[in-house]
């Protein structure tokens, strides 16, 4: 009897057509917030050299390395947990549940400053436009907070919207890239050709105020818990394609805009505009320049709105609730799980309004003066997530993997110390280690409900 095989079908053209739109959405709007610190992470870097326009290009290439160790080592992550939960989801199995408190500190931490250096860089963008409201720099920054703030209340805005946003400014970066090569040398701003340090202790001393480039690079692993019409395949494919699109997208953008800078002759730039503004305004006309301004302006409150969303339904899914059975669980109050008909936690909206307004204000509107505090939390979730990701490499005899993990680790580890090393991130890392604690003391009190290690997850469930 001759042998029969079965061909499995292929998909239909219209699942691929939609599964390519929502990969699509997903992918460029989870991207939002690392393509939207192009706008600041550059000029930091520069400040941090002191304007020395030499260093620059190695100084975001190291960034670059240090983004691509974490992104191989969160396609590991993404393999493990395809149903979401990241980082924390990673440690509270690795080293108990409770330990899963040190990556959702971090995360609290580094959603009021997305949201706070999100709004202050979108002023920033709007004044080097407009000059003439630079007097009015805080109130513009907090009126965006509490702008995103209204946006969310009322309901999310979609994935495709963000997506559109990262796009446009993908779209119109290029243009600046495209047309500043028939551009003659302009200088702006100040250089200098003295770091105060050798060269290689300069570049180490200013990547990681860089480094706010990494935040968001975390993101997919959490946020494919959104794909509930995916299978776990799915959701991991779909995780590992947004890791990778993202440093192609991040990656380039960076290095080519550093590499125009430094050929144009962009230096640090006064205290009314910003150096990618500057670089924009002297390479392309003015009403492409007016465009990359405002694209820029809207993809940096994309990544507010982002974290608007992110932190308040963290909260949502910590706070107590009962079941229909008589159990309760979760440990922070119920009322920042309640939500309004637009499934908005709107107690949680509140706190990171008042919180994100606070900082954003103490900083004087002034992103520049906020990075310094930046990227230091969500290092620490990473290296909270790589090192367990190392032992499980550990235990299951991986050694490709281990060596993967460890190498990662002391990337991120590095990057911590010398970041402490400047003083500024101390406040930012105390800041998420007692958030960490302040949960963990709850989660106690409240007998140690089981699923924690899963919360990240929870949080990112679309109602």
């Amino acid at each position: 009897m001759p042998r029969i095989t079965t061909v499995p079908p292929h998909p239909r053209p219209g699942l691929m057509h939609r599964r390519g739109v929502l990969l699509f959405a997903f992918a460029f709007a989870v991207m939002a917030d690392p393509v939207s610190s192009v706008a600041y992470a550059i000029e930091a870097a520069l400040r941090a050299l002191h304007g020395d326009l030499a260093l620059l290009l190695p100084t975001m290439a190291l960034v670059v390395g240090i983004v691509v160790l974490v992104i191989v080592n969160y396609h590991q992550l993404v393999a493990r947990y395809p149903q979401g939960g990241g980082a924390a989801a990673a440690t509270g199995e690795a080293f108990g549940e409770g330990a899963a408190f040190i990556p959702i500190g971090a995360l609290i931490v580094d959603f009021v400053l997305t949201i706070a250096i999100s709004s202050a860089a979108g002023a920033s963008a709007v004044i080097a436009f407009v000059p003439a409201l630079a007097p009015w720099r805080v109130l513009i920054a907090v009126l965006l907070v509490a702008v995103v703030a209204g946006g969310t209340w009322f309901g999310h805005l979609g994935r495709t919207v963000f997506a559109v946003m990262t796009v446009a400014f993908i779209a119109l970066a290029v243009a600046v890239l495209v047309s500043g090569l028939f551009v003659d040398p302009r200088p702006a701003g100040t250089t200098s050709a003295d770091p105060g340090h050798s060269p290689l202790v300069a570049v180490a001393l200013a990547f990681p105020v860089a480094m706010a480039l990494a935040t968001g690079i975390e993101a997919p692993s959490s946020a494919i818990a959104q794909l509930g019409q995916l299978d776990d395949p799915g959701r991991r494919r779909f995780g590992r394609v947004t890791l990778w699109l993202t440093l192609g997208v991040v990656g380039t953008i960076t290095l080519a805009l550093t590499a125009q800078a430094v050929r144009l002759g962009i230096g640090v730039p006064h205290e009314d505009t910003t150096q990618v503004a500057e670089l924009a305004r002297a390479a392309t006309s003015t009403p492409v320049f007016a465009a990359f301004q405002l694209t820029t302006a809207l993809l940096l409150l994309s990544a507010a709105s982002s974290s608007f969303q992110a932190g308040p339904g963290l909260f949502k899914a910590l706070a107590r609730h009962r079941h229909a059975d008589g159990t309760t669980t979760g440990i922070l109050p119920a009322g920042l799980g309640r939500t309004n008909n637009h499934h908005t936690p709107y107690w949680g909206v509140v706190v990171f309004l008042v919180a994100a307004g606070a900082v954003t204000a103490a900083a004087g509107g002034r992103d520049q003066e906020l990075v310094l505090f930046y990227a230091a939390s969500v290092f620490v979730s990473f290296l909270a997530g790589l090192t367990a990701m190392a032992k499980f490499s550990l235990r299951e005899r991986r050694i490709g993997f281990l060596v993967v993990n460890l190498v990662g680790a002391l990337a991120v580890g590095f990057t911590l110390v010398v970041n402490l090393t400047r003083g500024d991130p101390i406040i930012s890392i105390a800041a998420s280690l007692l958030i960490a604690a302040g949960l963990y003391w709850l989660w106690v009190r409240s007998g140690r409900p089981r699923g924690i290690r899963n919360i990240a997850a929870e949080a990112e469930h679309e109602e």
